[in-house]
């Protein structure tokens, strides 16, 4: 009998925990969607070095789909904490806008000043709008005890109004200085502008950490699975529920930042409808809407696969308005998917959990 090669063993446990992972569902599905926009873009020559280049995989097209999910996929991983606690943000996009014009309008006010000044000034002033925005959803959730859909509704439109009446719906430019920091090329090539997309790395890292190995994200799963449990054993809910919505505001923030600087200018209509955007993110990404389950790698998947499906309409000269019936459709199958794979689960544990039938012994007859 022959023994097994060296290794064969690592090489299974790492397959079974690949097979197991939260995420090898969506990488699947970005890799087949890939793969088919690969055969069905078609390429061309490249008019400077001459070579052919495929419409699809090639540098700028990768940048450019990473660089258009940023802006979901950092709002995303906030919202998906915000989901996995129990509760629901819609107003990340009025946040957004809000954040941006304030950073905008103070920069104004403020006058020249170095680009170091400048970039400190403007992160400064858009995290602090957005934390304030989050803070206050989240004691609005905590004190009014109202569903958490009703308030970040109301305050959707609360800070999208807000951002139209200080800006006076007007578009306003930002320095330099940001866009100088938003579109640097990092030794890359004139089109190639990779800072969204390491930022949105970046930004994933830290959720998941947060989530994976900290006692605060073990905390967001308890009190989502089951917060009057979490309750009872001393967690402090509130505080936990006001933290998720502070996290979500300043993921919003951070977008915000990236967005103005990269594209110039700030107005209250940024951001409008990206909050369906990013719930359709955080859910394709397998997160659980009534809180429990969720992954910010999994969230940025779900970006990615949505600036995918967007960038297949376009390759493949269809019908924008298909974009819309896509995303819905694939929104509503991952819900169903989700909740089929929790049915399931539930029944096998309960059948697990069952005890076994007791055995009766026939009694024995007389001799």
């Amino acid at each position: 009998m022959t023994s097994a090669l060296p290794g064969t063993s690592q090489i299974r446990r790492a397959a079974a925990l690949l097979l197991k992972s939260q995420q090898i569902g969506i990488v699947a599905v970005l890799l087949v969607l890939g793969l088919a926009l690969t055969f069905a873009a078609g390429s061309h020559i490249d008019a400077l070095s001459g070579v052919r280049v495929n419409n699809f995989l090639n540098a700028y097209t990768l940048v450019q789909i990473g660089t258009d999910a940023s802006s979901f996929a950092i709002m995303g991983v906030g919202a998906t904490i915000v989901i996995i606690a129990g509760g629901i943000d819609l107003s990340v996009g009025a946040i957004y806008a809000l954040s941006g014009v304030g950073m905008a309008m103070v920069l104004r006010a403020v006058g020249p000043m170095g680009p170091v000044a400048t970039v400190a000034v403007a992160l400064a002033t858009c995290l602090s709008i957005a934390l304030l925005c989050g803070l206050a959803n989240g004691f609005m959730v905590i004190g009014l005890g109202v569903h958490p859909f009703i308030i970040t509704l109301g305050t959707m439109w609360v800070l999208r109004g807000l951002a139209f009446v200080v800006s006076h719906a007007e578009s306003v430019l930002v320095p330099d200085a940001l866009t100088n920091v938003a579109k640097a090329r990092l030794g890359l090539s004139a089109d190639l502008f990779p800072v969204p997309l390491l930022v949105m790395l970046i930004v994933t890292a830290i959720g998941q950490v947060y989530l994976s190995r900290t006692v605060s994200g073990r905390h967001v799963f308890a009190i989502g699975g089951n917060p009057e449990a979490s309750r009872y054993s001393g967690l402090r809910v509130d505080r936990v529920k006001l933290g998720v919505y502070a996290i979500s505001g300043l993921s919003a923030g951070i977008a915000a930042f990236l967005g103005a600087s990269f594209y110039g200018s700030a107005t209250s209509s940024d951001a409008n409808g990206y909050e369906l955007y990013v719930i359709a993110a955080a859910v394709v990404g397998g997160a659980s809407l009534i809180g429990g389950k969720g992954s910010a790698i999994s969230a940025t998947l779900g970006a990615i696969l949505i600036v995918m499906i967007r960038q297949a309409i376009r390759t493949l000269h269809l019908d924008q308005n298909y974009e819309w019936i896509i995303i819905g459709s694939a929104m509503i199958l991952a819900v169903v998917l989700d909740q089929g794979g929790t049915r399931l689960l539930a029944r096998r544990m309960a059948a697990g959990s069952s005890p076994p039938e007791p055995t009766t012994v026939a009694p024995e007859a007389d001799s």
